[in-house]
């Protein structure tokens, strides 16, 4: 069966709602907690699978031992990344995605991480894509938070909430997914941005996957939760 999403003449002004709400709800999310892009990269590759305290621990052992950075990366001997990033789970293949990605800035752009972002977004994508394990969510992060480029990131929150306010049937793709935000919001990426976090806040918080606390949700007048097909 074709995915569904639905259309209409006021999806701008219905996305723009819901995201007034979130924001009114929550409150701007500051999102990515990260100090430099270079760190938005690390936690966007640690993230993938594992709470994001776990993420937080591995980037302050990084930080402690001095190698924060894609020489550093390289530089610490691979036993010694692996203890380093060991809370965030899968530390083997993850510390291999962060060399493979730290090998390409230092040997393609001399070390220079605004040179890589300063590709068009579509060609960065798709260098991100290249190295293995990197996938489109992941990538998407990279581009958004630290490349600051106007993507609409998505991941299983969006997914979610989408499909239990009518939106999706529940079998759309990334990529049509993806698609329909962006040609029915602005292309600003302070608005995707902050639309993202907003939407991980809900997911995280309230339109949780087993029990949602729906009595507490600021989308309620909206949502058609438990799911019913598109009309």
């Amino acid at each position: 069966m074709t995915a569904r999403l639905i259309a209409g003449d006021r999806l701008r002004e219905l996305l723009l709602d819901v995201f007034n709400r979130l924001l009114h709800h929550f409150g701007p999310r500051h999102w990515w907690p990260a100090e430099t892009p270079f760190e938005v990269v690390v936690g966007a590759i640690l993230t993938q699978q594992v709470a994001w305290r776990n993420v937080e621990k591995a980037i302050a052992n990084l930080k402690e031992a001095g190698c924060l950075s894609p020489k550093g990366i390289l530089a610490v001997p691979e036993e010694e990344l692996w203890a380093m990033i060991r809370p965030t789970r899968f530390y083997r293949q993850k510390a291999a995605r962060l060399r493979e990605f730290c090998r390409m800035v230092v040997e393609e752009f001399e070390g220079d991480l605004d040179a890589l972002f300063a590709l068009d977004a579509p060609v960065l994508r798709s260098r991100l894509l290249a190295i293995n394990g990197i996938g489109e969510e992941t990538a998407d992060s990279i581009i958004l938070y630290a490349a600051q480029q106007p993507v609409f990131v998505i991941d299983n929150y969006t997914k979610r909430i989408t499909a239990r306010l009518g939106w999706q049937d529940g079998n759309v793709s990334y990529a049509a997914l993806q698609r329909w935000f962006t040609e029915h919001l602005p292309r600003e990426t302070a608005l995707y941005n902050e639309y993202h976090a907003l939407i991980d806040a809900l997911g995280h918080n309230i339109c949780l996957k087993e029990k949602p606390r729906c009595t507490e949700c600021p989308l309620g007048g909206l949502c058609r939760h438990p799911q019913t097909p598109l009309g």
